[in-house]
């Protein structure tokens, strides 16, 4: 496959493109492809096997497209299937995510962890077997939050309403005596703006999207495929959901406007 073959990132809906920027700032050479599945957003609420379906469902699109290597820039999409498609595509470089508690335990003075994440994260044996081997010496407080996902989705990072919801969730953490925060899902980077207000300046807020970006490029290197020249087309975009609204907030979220495609079904 050429070293110009562009990469393919996909998320339930636009969290992914916090990914997709620390993609593109530690490798602004590559030729991006993001496909948003808003059609099927919250991922966090739905089955494992309807998210291995349309993950399987979305690579093989993405991998028509030509991508070298795939991101699955969704915590729930990891755990559900990210397993499943290394053992189909073993030797397509494969990342997923995963919340950041390895560097949380690492941090954390009060020895307290809080986690912020979507139901099917946390209710995940992946999730399970990440505090088994790095938060055994800490506490770790998970706090659901359904509606989070659905705020950022709709582009409101700072309404009223929004505050409200997250104040909510935080609240019970700081309680707990949480000295770090854990953004487990890949649209909360987007409330951080809006976290840094409502946590004390004291209090640490983890997300693992320049890890992923980090990551990939040790994969492509391995393999000696990474692009050897800038790419002129940076990023192409697709939505399973309403191809107008992903234009509207694309500014917003990736900083930028671009053409926004129609999923084929």
């Amino acid at each position: 496959m050429a070293n110009s073959a562009p990469i393919g990132v996909f998320d339930s809906g636009v969290g992914g493109l916090s990914v997709l920027r620390e993609i593109h700032a530690q490798l602004p050479h590559e030729a991006l492809l993001y496909v948003a599945d808003s059609g099927h957003v919250p991922y966090g609420e739905k089955s494992a096997e309807f998210i291995r379906e349309r993950s399987q469902r979305i690579a093989e699109f993405l991998l028509g497209q030509g991508a070298k290597a795939l991101v699955l820039a969704c915590n729930t999409a990891t755990v559900a299937a990210v397993a499943d498609l290394r053992e189909r595509y073993p030797d397509l470089p494969i990342v997923g995510m995963e919340p950041a508690v390895k560097p949380a335990a690492a941090a954390t003075r009060s020895g307290v962890v809080g986690v912020l994440a979507t139901t099917g994260t946390l209710k995940s044996a992946r999730f399970a077997a990440l505090l088994d081997r790095f938060a055994s010496d800490v506490r770790v407080v998970t706090q659901p939050c359904p509606g989070l996902v659905e705020c950022v989705e709709a582009g409101d990072l700072d309404s009223p309403s929004v505050r409200q919801l997250l104040q909510g969730y935080v609240a019970p953490l700081l309680a707990a005596g949480c000295d770090t925060l854990i953004l487990g899902c890949t649209h909360y980077p987007f409330l951080r703006p809006l976290l840094r207000e409502l946590v004390p300046a004291d209090v640490a807020l983890i997300d693992t999207g320049a890890a992923v970006a980090r990551q990939l490029q040790r994969l492509l290197e391995q393999d000696d495929a990474l692009a050897a020249q800038p790419t002129s087309h940076p990023a192409q975009f697709w939505s399973s959901g309403a191809p107008a609204q992903l234009e509207q907030i694309l500014p917003l979220l990736w900083g930028s406007s671009a053409v926004v495609r129609a999923l084929p079904e």
